[in-house]
């Protein structure tokens, strides 16, 4: 085994806690990374809040780093290389989502690259919250060059998340979009909308970020209590990315939504309620999506150095990621904690 340092949630589900950390020796398809950015999810924080059993937990699941070492069958990657890993690590390879480039859909379930299972040796797997992590290489991806490894970890969890539901429903130049919720999804949604050509308008119920979204490169943005706003959009956006991380309503984002238009609902992954007219009039669809394929994945980061796209971060020591655990529960963040994870031997 290798051994590496990481921080694991405690027994009590309350926070987190350094401690040594043994990884798998390489395999043949393997690649070992040296962990030195790692992005803050809220599902990372759900997970340690809710944990339960005795399986070890240490998350973090949109990290980049760079190549240390490297298995003997390895040839997409050399030792130096920087890469970037996101939130699956293996698949079957032979599903036909698999074989469609969308591992993400895994008929038998994607292996997780944290609270996961191993499919070779049954492991539970451990994230990137730690200096070292080992890979399959299929499911690392090179980090383009010119974009900073720190804002760029969030790319590869909040960025493709988004990023899938733009491409797959044809936002481009002409389409008009709207954004619901600006936070760690919903910020790179608004600048990926914005790179694709679409005009895009941002809907939060916090008319302090107004001001935010038109940096983001928001065309329009409407606060999401102002009925008067809210009934003038009315079936005005073919697309609507909902990026909310709470559970909510759906039905007034549905009324947005133009005819043979689709809500995208992304964020809050719960129980949702719908009233059938609010589909019904308008031929309206109601999507989701999580995650991506390696091919997606690849062509997300490509675009993002194309268009100088990186997550809007606040960078900390990892040693506090506690206190961006207690700050992400109170949405103190714009937009995405990133932790550094060079004060780990």
């Amino acid at each position: 085994m290798r051994t590496t340092v990481g921080w694991q949630a405690d027994r009590s589900g309350t926070g987190l806690r350094r401690t040594a950390l043994d990884r798998r020796e390489l395999r043949a398809d393997d690649v070992a990374v040296r962990v030195d950015y790692c992005g803050v999810c809220h599902s990372d924080l759900h997970a340690v809040r809710t944990r339960a059993g005795d399986a070890p937990l240490v998350p973090g699941h949109e990290f980049t780093g760079v190549v240390t070492d490297v298995g003997a069958e390895v040839t997409r990657f050399a030792l130096g290389d920087p890469v970037a890993v996101g939130n699956i690590v293996d698949s079957c390879g032979g599903c036909a989502m698999c074989r469609a480039g969308q591992e993400n859909f895994c008929h038998e379930l994607p292996t997780l690259t944290y609270a996961g299972t191993d499919r070779h040796d049954g492991t539970t797997t451990l994230g990137g919250y730690s200096r070292e992590y080992v890979v399959r290489e299929q499911f690392a991806y090179p980090l383009p060059a010119g974009l900073d490894p720190a804002s760029a970890a969030p790319l590869l969890c909040a960025g493709i998340t988004v990023w899938e539901p733009l491409r797959a429903l044809g936002v481009g130049p002409g389409t008009q979009v709207a954004v619901a919720g600006l936070g760690g999804l919903g910020h790179l949604a608004v600048k990926f909308a914005v790179a694709l050509g679409a005009d895009t308008t941002v809907i939060t119920r916090s008319a302090g970020k107004a001001d935010d979204a038109r940096r983001l490169g928001g065309h329009d943005v409407i606060v999401s209590t102002d009925q008067r706003r809210m009934a003038a959009a009315r079936e005005r956006f073919d697309v609507v990315i909902d990026t909310i991380a709470v559970p909510h309503d759906v039905g007034p984002y549905l009324k947005l939504v133009a005819l043979d238009g689709t809500l995208s609902h992304v964020g809050h992954l719960g129980t949702i309620t719908v009233q059938a007219t609010d589909l019904l009039i308008g031929r309206k669809k109601l999507s989701s999506a999580g995650s991506g394929g390696r091919p997606a994945t690849a062509a997300m980061l490509e675009f993002c150095a194309r268009h100088n796209i990186t997550a809007d971060i606040e960078l900390l020591p990892s040693a506090r990621v506690n206190d961006a655990f207690d700050r992400l529960e109170r949405n103190d963040v714009r937009y995405r904690f990133v932790l550094d994870m060079s004060d780990l031997p």
